[in-house]
């Protein structure tokens, strides 16, 4: 029994398309019927080209061509668009298919939805109909009281979103504040994933530990097995990233073959989830979103009881240094933005010496009363989930209108640009946080003890 998808878009404009998957998920066919005259439709990969084919306008029947991946429309416009997609071909490009079982297929939209722009509050309305044994995942929010019932929205684009059809795993996970479409795939060694949902709601709890509630109130999660091949094979949980393309995405890479325990112990997700308490700042100045998260899966993983706080402490002092010693002759900006080598140490912990920085003194200014936490609590109330790319003034800028006193771009202004990394053990110092021989000690005289044992606590 076929798949199909149908997209209308509410508020502006009400296109509808149809998409079917046959049931071998080899091929795709596309019908759109547009409410008015398009004369804009791309794909947003360049490499959508390869696997479209037999594009017609179905009202005419006219065929048309395409041009990398934008197709050739008349320039009267198109109310009706007919197309085939070879799902196979593209599925087998993709490698995130390769250590899935045959009846599952992750494909980013960016290579078969060709569509018009979107600006603004525009929206499309997407709804799936689908046979009683297949499932999809789609990062687009679901539209409440509608089965399968989605919306795309305006977005930035830090990568390549992805949909899956086939035969997997699926729950939604309730957490403080949110609900995750956790999409578990079946991996091709017929390992069962299900032992893994409860690790993903461990993780995403973890994050619910800084403000008392998840930042996105209803993401993708998807969890892709890749087995023993590959990179970085003994660990639990390979890779990790956060995709905001059509709506916020987690993809989490395991070795579905490693005992449970490793990936509690962990701290890939409750990084990746991290990611989620900033709206995307651009690649760019990826140091700020990155140092952020490094900071708070630290401390969020200490205030769950997984590291003790000499745990916590330790790797944070360990990353520091690390990033110390990672290429000082650049500024966090220049390492973010030149993609230079041997900088990623750099990119990754100088965002997290400002975020400790600043968590200290709103601590130290309010007595305890107000931290980063709090900061980021109405972030997220004011602004996230964002469909927008940011920069690292304008975020900064934005945090500092949410505490009584600014310090947020002074915090940047001093260290975006100067060469070297922020000196990070003043502040270790007066939280009371020593070094004797590489290793962290405690001092409870120290003038801000207090102020780091709450910080790991909860």
């Amino acid at each position: 029994m076929p798949v199909s998808l149908v997209l209308v878009t509410s508020v502006t404009f009400a296109h509808e398309y149809t998409v079917t998957v046959d049931e071998g998920l080899s091929l795709l066919s596309v019908e759109a019927r547009f409410d008015r005259r398009i004369n804009n439709l791309r794909a947003r990969s360049n490499q959508a080209g390869r696997y479209v084919g037999q594009i017609t306008d179905c009202e005419s029947n006219e065929a048309l061509a395409r041009r990398d991946r934008r197709l050739l429309l008349p320039d009267r416009g198109i109310r009706c668009l007919a197309y085939r997609v070879d799902l196979e071909r593209a599925a087998r490009a993709e490698r995130r298919n390769a250590a899935l079982a045959k009846d599952n297929v992750v494909l980013s939209p960016s290579l078969w939805l060709w569509r018009p722009p979107i600006y603004g509050d525009d929206s499309i309305d997407i709804r799936f109909e689908l046979p009683d044994d297949m499932r999809v995942s789609v990062p687009w929010q679901t539209i409440p009281g509608a089965e399968h019932h989605f919306r795309l929205s305006a977005s930035p684009r830090s990568g390549q979103g992805l949909v899956a059809f086939g035969h997997f795993d699926y729950r939604e996970i309730p957490v403080a504040g949110a609900v995750l479409r956790v999409a578990m795939m079946t991996p091709r060694s017929g390992v069962s994933g299900r032992r893994f949902f409860d690790w993903v709601r461990d993780a995403a709890t973890q994050i619910t530990l800084a403000y008392g509630r998840f930042p996105n109130p209803s993401p993708q999660v998807v969890v892709l097995p890749v087995g023993r091949s590959g990179w970085n094979r003994n660990s639990a949980v390979l890779f990790g990233r956060v995709l905001r393309d059509g709506g916020e995405s987690v993809e989490l890479f395991v070795n579905e073959h490693r005992p449970i325990g490793e990936f509690y112990a962990d701290w890939t997700a409750t990084h990746e989830f991290s990611h989620l308490m900033l709206p995307y700042v651009t690649n760019r100045q990826r140091w700020i979103s990155e140092g952020f998260a490094q900071y708070y899966q630290n401390v969020l993983m200490a205030r769950a009881g997984t590291y003790s706080p000499q745990m916590a402490w330790q790797k944070l002092y360990e990353g520091f240094e690390r990033g110390r010693q990672s290429r000082p002759e650049l500024s966090p900006n220049e390492a973010s933005s030149r993609g230079v080598g041997r900088a990623t140490m750099k990119i990754y912990w100088s965002g997290a010496v400002l975020a400790l920085i600043a968590d200290v003194e709103l601590r130290r200014r309010s007595d305890g009363r107000e931290s980063l936490d709090d900061v980021l609590d109405r972030l997220q109330a004011c602004c996230l989930p964002s469909a927008r790319v940011w920069n690292g003034r304008e975020l900064f800028v934005k945090l500092d209108t949410l505490v009584d006193e600014p310090l947020f771009l002074a915090l940047y202004e001093s260290h975006a640009d100067e060469q070297g990394f922020p000196d990070f053990m003043p502040t270790l110092d007066r939280l009371g946080v020593h070094i004797e021989r590489g290793t962290v000690t405690f001092s409870d005289d120290a003038e801000f003890a207090d102020l780091r044992k709450a910080i790991t606590l909860y």
